[in-house]
């Protein structure tokens, strides 16, 4: 039974201080997953995010649910993912309660999300930077990671059409 309570708790602080959701958490899991308790080694952590990627739902809940699943079974990835959503739902909650309480000063709340943007954007980063540079290690990697870049952000194709598409160009590299 510690097990389970130490997979939920692990995510509850995942979620608890995992601003901006998604991306955002990716440090913070792979902080808890990899280097505190030794669930994953980074390889495992990085397939994991790969599967979290393409299956529907928010990563940072489909991670959870994984992890979970990989360290404990069906049960465990039940702990986890409570675990990752239980402090949004709590936040949410009492966010709602606030608001609906105290209306004629909502600026306030504004003015927080608006601070907090600069925070997720950091963490997005670095998340992006770990990533990279682990999973970045010759020059097909690097052209596949270019190309997807170029397709999503300077052509705006179509995110799902830039994925099977560097999906495909990763099996024809690999061969």
């Amino acid at each position: 039974m510690l097990d389970y309570i130490k997979l939920f708790l692990a995510f509850f602080k995942v979620g608890l201080f995992g601003f901006g959701g998604g991306y955002a958490m990716l440090p913070l899991i792979q902080k808890e997953v990899v280097e505190i308790n030794k669930w994953l080694n980074f390889k495992e952590f990085m397939d994991v995010l790969a599967i979290s990627q393409v299956t529907p739902g928010p990563i940072s809940v489909n991670a959870a649910t994984f992890v979970g699943y990989k360290v404990k079974g069906v049960l465990g990835s039940a702990f986890a993912t409570l675990g990752v959503a239980m402090p949004s739902f709590i936040i949410i909650l009492f966010l709602a309660y606030i608001i609906k309480k105290y209306r004629s000063q909502i600026k306030a709340v504004e003015y927080f999300f608006q601070a907090i943007r600069p925070v997720v954007i950091a963490l997005i980063l670095q998340a992006a930077i770990n990533i990279g540079r682990n999973s970045i290690t010759g020059i097909k990697e690097f052209t596949i990671a270019a190309i997807t870049f170029a397709g999503i952000y300077l052509l705006k194709a179509n995110p799902i059409a830039v994925i099977f598409f560097s999906a495909l160009l990763g099996v024809l590299m690999y061969r």
